[in-house]
């Protein structure tokens, strides 16, 4: 596996830009993921309220909103947090709060969702509801603190998981993501983990030509399967959804299904918000229908 996948690619790949400064020990405005949900809207409302911004930052009406949002974010200094969602990047968090129309902004508190607003709202009427958001949960969470810029321990699971994927140890990698997720199945980092896992454990078997044959065959499925593990594991993953994405235009029926349900694999292996991810859903949108 030489020169092939990078492996801190199970790390979250897209980063929040550009993001205000923190005040008192927190942030006042993040971008959520699938990946830091739980960590920054579940967990951060244990200490503050956080408000959850339901929108499509590309629509002219989510954006202002959204600026007008993280201005009074700053200003209230880490009284709040503002956690800003792409519903398209992240259906399952926008079908999580039921989202009906956008923007919506949702109070969570205590890891409960408190109250919502929805549509654009005059700055005066989001003020408002932040002073009545305060005032329900005043002495029930426990603030802003200095601890919470220590660094949080790791967690042993995850250090011997990751390390004997790192080490090329794929079999303990798995048994190891697999007890966490036995424990807690809905752990988003341990699923990634186990992803990689089967996925470089296919790949580690695919022949060096496997893009040349496939190509020499462009009506063998399970050549393009192979060539598109081939260019993912080589971090040319625009490439090998590119092959999936011409094999689902060119099948119907059964073989169709087959391709899509293995692009999608491959797509989960990556953040949702991944721009390569992203463009490639559409391409692929276009390809179907």
């Amino acid at each position: 596996m030489s020169g092939a996948v990078d492996l801190s690619g199970l790390k979250a790949r897209a980063e929040a830009k550009n993001q205000p400064p923190a005040a008192n020990g927190i942030s006042p405005a993040v971008v959520i993921t699938e990946a830091n949900f739980e960590s920054d809207v579940l967990q951060r409302s244990m200490q503050v309220p956080v408000l959850v911004d339901l929108g499509v930052p590309r629509a002219p009406q989510s954006a202002s909103f959204t600026a007008l949002l993280e201005k009074l974010a700053i200003e209230d200094a880490g009284a709040w947090v503002l956690a800003k969602v792409d519903v398209e990047a992240n259906p399952r968090i926008a079908q999580a709060f039921r989202v009906q129309t956008v923007p919506m902004v949702i109070a969570v508190a205590a890891g409960q969702p408190l109250a919502d607003l929805e549509g654009p709202q005059p700055e005066e009427a989001v003020r408002q509801w932040l002073a009545a958001i305060a005032r329900a949960v005043e002495g029930k969470l426990s603030g802003a603190s200095g601890a919470d810029d220590a660094p949080e321990p790791e967690d042993p699971r995850f250090v011997a998981a990751d390390t004997a994927l790192a080490d090329g140890n794929l079999e303990a990698a798995a048994v190891a993501y697999q007890a966490i997720l036995d424990v807690e199945p809905g752990n988003v980092e341990a699923r990634s983990g186990l992803r990689w896992v089967t996925f470089l454990s296919r790949a580690a078997d695919i022949p060096a030509d496997a893009v040349e044959q496939a190509a020499a065959a462009p009506d063998d499925i399970d050549k393009q399967f192979a060539a598109a593990d081939a260019l993912v594991r080589d971090q040319r993953e625009e490439d090998g959804f590119g092959v999936l994405i011409a094999a689902v235009a060119a099948t119907s029926g059964d073989d169709r299904t087959r391709v899509r349900t293995r692009l999608i694999e491959l797509f989960e292996l990556f953040e949702p918000s991944d721009e390569k991810v992203v463009a490639a859903r559409r391409k692929l949108a276009l390809a179907l229908y």
